[in-house]
């Protein structure tokens, strides 16, 4: 699974990197994915908390592809 943030939709709620520190981080006043951090379906953090950090992100920045 591919994660990524839109930096012109994101407003910095860090909403993300409070669901899944492992994929995000917050650097400059946005979210942003860790080096790295693209996630896995099967293994940690698990694709169900990066769809629900997608979900639960207040500007909808978070894309997240198959």
């Amino acid at each position: 699974m591919k994660v990524s943030v839109d930096r012109s939709l994101c407003y910095g709620s860090a909403e993300c990197v409070y669901r899944v520190p492992a994929v995000f981080a917050f650097e400059d006043g946005y979210g942003v994915v860790r080096p790295g951090g693209t996630g896995a379906a099967d293994g940690p953090p698990g694709g169900e908390a990066l769809r629900e950090a997608a979900e639960k992100c207040p500007s909808q920045a978070i894309t997240l592809t198959e």
